[in-house]
């Protein structure tokens, strides 16, 4: 079954799901069957619908009973079903990648919307929130088939797992063919999964601030944000639904994690070695009392502003699928797992990145079938210049991709 509901019916609280508010529209039971365009377009742009894909199997041999996936989606899907776009939202993003029908902005506005590189006007713009997450897809803060949270019992799942789930949904759409899947970061490695998994079904392709695997640095790095949050005390295993979640360990987590999404040099010119306000670090009387620097409280409004909106168990789940990424995975030598794609390919990178340095996005772009250039965007922010500074792109887009 699928429902609709607009932005205000977003789960109020990080462990919600499938809010029972909004207007409910009625779409097929299952997948198979289904009828293309069964959603109706008098559903507003930019409004959450829910759909009920079945059981999948996954990777790891592990079976998720009934899953739902939430999306998103703008402008209308042309008569022989040619004009659908996806985009891939990154690690904690969501589906809503600009505003629609109503005055929430999205986190992609630059990239997306009537009169965008991806216009809205022209092109059916649909966003899927990644299976294991917490804005409406299956994920450890939905009901297991016992109707309590899956918590720790939820499976692994990997960017595999979840294009798969996708697949089901375009299927339900009616959409064979993407004109074209995009997206950065994690966005960029399931838009690459797309590619590769299902060849027939990608046309354009384009991959930003991303390689064709997670290093082992980036794993590092990844580790070490999970293990901040199963060692919070409220973790419980993973299980704290109903008590105290684990604000301390998530919001530790997303420091972690924001140190590498911005560069040295962005640090270092916004904050320098400033106190906060009137905090002195070096005049207190204790190590427990004393103040923070500028860049510390920066950190800290970061950690704490995802706690208000994300599931820490989620984060993990999504984490750990990213720590998955690796595009030749039983598929041979990196030549000969991009063979099968068929799409049209951008590779794209940001020159400060040091998260994903523009060297793995080098490495993919040469192993393309193709003469593939790698796209440089220049921002000193570091990683967050995909999201930033994504129009410096636009020409590229209009006239290649979406021309």
């Amino acid at each position: 079954m699928t429902i609709a509901v607009t932005r205000t019916g977003v789960p109020g609280s990080k462990t919600a799901h499938m809010p029972a508010t909004g207007p409910a529209v009625a779409v097929p039971e299952t997948v198979p069957g289904a009828v293309p365009g069964a959603v109706p377009d008098t559903v507003p742009d930019g409004t959450v619908r829910y759909l009920r894909i079945g059981g999948l199997e996954l990777e790891s041999g592990a079976r998720l009973p009934d899953v739902t996936l939430a999306y998103e989606t703008w402008g209308t899907l042309n008569a022989d079903r040619s004009n659908a776009v996806l985009i891939e939202h990154a690690l904690t993003g969501d589906t809503h990648v600009t505003r629609g029908a109503g005055e929430e902005p999205g986190w992609w506005e630059q990239l997306a919307g009537p009169g965008a590189p991806v216009d809205t006007d022209r092109f059916f713009v649909v966003s899927i929130n990644i299976l294991g997450g917490c804005y409406g897809s299956t994920g450890p803060s939905t009901p297991a088939p016992d109707g309590r949270p899956w918590g720790s019992r939820f499976p692994l799942v990997t960017l595999r797992d979840t294009t798969a789930a996708e697949a089901r949904l375009a299927d339900a759409l009616g959409i064979r063919s993407w004109y074209a899947v995009l997206g950065g970061s994690l966005g960029g490695a399931r838009a690459l999964e797309w590619a590769v998994t299902f060849p027939e079904r990608v046309r354009r392709c384009a991959v930003i601030s991303i390689g064709a695997s997670s290093t082992a640095e980036q794993i590092a790095f990844a580790q070490a944000q999970t293990l901040a949050i199963r060692q919070d005390p409220s973790f419980k295993g993973g299980d704290y639904y109903g008590g105290p979640g684990p604000e301390a360990g998530l919001a530790l987590a997303r420091r972690i994690a924001h140190i590498t999404y911005r560069s040295a040099a962005e640090l270092d010119g916004r904050f320098g070695r400033n106190p906060q306000a009137s905090e002195a670090p070096l005049e207190a009387g204790s190590l427990a009392g004393r103040g923070r620097y500028q860049v510390e409280s920066y950190l800290d409004h970061q950690g704490n502003k995802l706690v208000r909106r994300f599931d820490a168990n989620s984060y993990i789940a999504i984490t750990e699928a990213l720590m998955s990424h690796d595009i030749s995975r039983g598929r041979g030598a990196l030549e000969e797992a991009l063979a099968p794609a068929t799409a049209e390919f951008l590779v794209a990178a940001v020159d400060s990145d040091r998260l994903y340095f523009p060297a793995q996005s080098r490495v993919l772009a040469e192993a393309l079938p193709g003469e593939v250039e790698v796209q440089l965007i220049e921002a000193p922010i570091g990683h967050d210049g995909f999201l930033t500074e994504i129009g410096q792109l636009s020409g590229q887009l209009r006239e290649g991709f979406f021309s």
